[in-house]
């Protein structure tokens, strides 16, 4: 998928998020909010300006959010988002309240809902991971023009092909089919146990 793939499925399939900004004493506040529509371009969600979420949003521009669907925990999809924000104002409220009917029932009155604001969350980075798959999948992506920082574990040319790290491997996602081995990104849980039974070093973390 790409990234406006991902981010349509946090506004049509999960639509509610965990939302985190920080304070002015630097520490994490969450919130709930609904990511009311998507395109190429970002995610776009609502708040009244009299909120003290939107004036950190002000203060800081920046958003992180993580949104889950599932029933439990081994048919859980999770979508994680992080980047910058910007006040668009109230013109695309109207827009957002047509796709969003439950709004009209929050904000009944039209002058209600001029305390309304929309926010852009136009440039950041996001991770995939679907543990309802067998080995678990996971992707990263990128939009707005944002640098996808690449992360994991990945095996130098140090490796002796021993085969330590294969058994500790909880998805089974190292190949042994070359020298060195390689660890299959899209299935990796990031746990680091192969870094540590390694005996050469040969396995870094990126």
């Amino acid at each position: 998928m790409e990234a406006k793939d991902y981010l349509a499925y946090i506004v049509n399939e999960i639509h509610t998020t965990i939302v985190a900004t920080v304070d002015d004493e630097g520490l994490p506040v969450t919130a709930a909010i609904d990511m009311m529509d998507s395109d190429e371009n970002g995610l776009y969600f609502l708040t009244a300006k009299g909120k003290g979420f939107y004036d950190r949003l002000i203060k800081r521009g920046f958003l992180a959010l993580t949104a889950i669907k599932g029933q439990e925990t081994m048919s859980s999809v999770s979508v994680s988002v992080r980047g910058k924000v910007r006040e668009l104002g109230y013109e695309r409220i109207p827009a957002l309240f047509e796709k969003n009917p439950y709004m009209h029932r929050i904000y009944p009155k039209e002058d209600a809902m001029h305390a309304l604001t929309v926010f852009q969350l136009y440039e950041g980075t996001g991770e995939w991971f679907d543990l309802s798959k067998k080995p678990i999948e996971r992707a990263s992506f990128s939009f707005g023009g944002a640098q996808q920082r690449a992360e994991g574990f990945f095996i130098t040319d140090a490796c002796i092909g021993c085969g330590s790290c294969l058994p500790v491997c909880p998805q089974n996602c190292i190949s042994p089919g070359g020298d060195p081995f390689y660890i299959e990104q899209e299935h990796c849980l990031h746990c680091g146990n192969c870094m540590k039974v390694c005996p050469v070093g040969a396995v870094q973390k990126r």
